[in-house]
């Protein structure tokens, strides 16, 4: 039976410093396989200054964030606790390189798996520590003067770390055809058909 991992402790303060999510979520192994120097971690407050959304427009379209749409942005996402769980690369000088997040979606089910091994989805909604959890991976960018240093399976790897421990029974996320291959070597596969339905005048780029 799937059982929920503890919740990760996150004050609210506003410091600077203050992590989206536990530190104790970062995988071990993921920081000693870094670059000399570099460190990662979770996204904090204080990353607009030091270059997140930056990184971000190597994957798509940020448009013009002020501080204080990102303060409220990032005040909303920490009062979630253990739904957003984003974080950073840093190079040696403390500016963010690599970013990447897993969000957790609560299902209304269990995840079991039968013995004829083939996957089966069980309705469960008389109590709450029997409900599954699904991990989406998001807005995995790396910005381009650091792009051959593996920073990317670094972020996916760290990633799939902090789903596990929080009690996600699989990871899913989206790509283009040409990056297919990157998931690949990570250990995802093709499963399904991504589809996409935007509104207004939201344009997209990279497929996100």
């Amino acid at each position: 039976m799937w059982s929920p991992a503890p919740k990760a402790a996150n004050s609210h303060s506003t410091h600077a410093s203050s992590p989206l999510f536990s530190p104790s979520l970062i995988s071990p192994d993921v920081v000693s396989a870094l670059p000399p120097k570099y460190t990662i971690r979770p996204l904090q407050r204080s990353d607009y200054e030091a270059g997140v959304l930056d990184v971000l427009r190597v994957l798509t379209n940020v448009g013009d964030i002020t501080e204080e749409a990102w303060d409220q942005r990032f005040s909303w996402m920490a009062k979630k606790e253990d739904e957003y769980h984003i974080l950073v690369i840093c190079n040696g000088e403390g500016k963010v390189v690599g970013t990447g997040g897993v969000v957790v979606e609560r299902k209304l089910y269990v995840y079991e798996s039968s013995q004829s091994g083939y996957e089966r989805f069980l309705l469960n909604i008389g109590s709450i520590h029997n409900l599954g959890l699904v991990g989406h991976i998001e807005d995995i960018a790396v910005a381009k003067d650091q792009q051959g240093k593996h920073l990317g399976l670094h972020i996916i790897k760290a990633l799939d770390y902090v789903a596990e421990k929080v009690g996600c029974y699989k990871t899913i996320l989206d790509c283009s055809e040409p990056n297919e291959g990157f998931y690949v070597k990570c250990g995802y596969k093709r499963a399904g058909l991504q589809m996409a339905h935007y509104y207004g005048t939201a344009s997209v780029k990279g497929g996100h």
